[in-house]
């Protein structure tokens, strides 16, 4: 029935409204486009806010949490550090903490990753024959996060933890 009332209301407004609303609504998606472009210049990554989609991370991360990233050339990677990296072969990127690192002389690292709540690394979920991950696989570094704490008398509280 809702689409019915869409169209109806559609059908009643004339040329000059029409053209008003979708001027209005590409205003609105074009003003959306140019914040999220915005943001990946500043932060340096390509999704710089990504959902966690897993509970592997818990209990620094929930399902649904917000993660807000960066990635800066310059900063190096660090043990403890939450990346955000891409597998080939995968669509969606993955949370999970350094765990190690490996610099070779010539100062190319590579690193092992790890779910917080998880019993073994994750050298299973990488491509096979990959025993490490490299700077570009990373995605970004976790520098904030959003989340909603369900825990607290039936009220809703959100957090912003930003860490620059």
């Amino acid at each position: 029935m809702l689409s019915l009332d869409f169209l109806d209301d559609v059908r009643r407004m004339n040329k000059r409204q029409l053209y008003y609303q979708v001027l209005n609504f590409g205003m609105i998606v074009s003003s959306a486009l140019m914040i999220w472009k915005g943001l990946m210049v500043i932060t340096g990554s390509e999704s710089p806010i990504v959902v966690v989609l897993s509970g592997s991370m818990e209990p620094a991360f929930h399902r649904g949490d917000l993660l807000f990233l960066t990635n800066r050339v310059e900063d190096p990677i660090r043990v403890g550090e939450i990346v955000v990296f891409r597998i080939e072969g995968r669509e969606i990127p993955i949370v999970h903490r350094v765990l190690k690192i490996h610099e070779k002389q010539n100062g190319h690292i590579k690193f092992l990753t790890k779910g917080d709540n998880n019993a073994v690394d994750d050298r299973g979920l990488y491509k096979q024959g990959q025993h490490w991950l490299e700077k570009k696989d990373v995605v970004g570094r976790a520098r904030g996060y959003y989340q909603e704490n369900r825990s607290v008398e039936d009220r809703t509280y959100l957090f912003l933890i930003l860490e620059l």
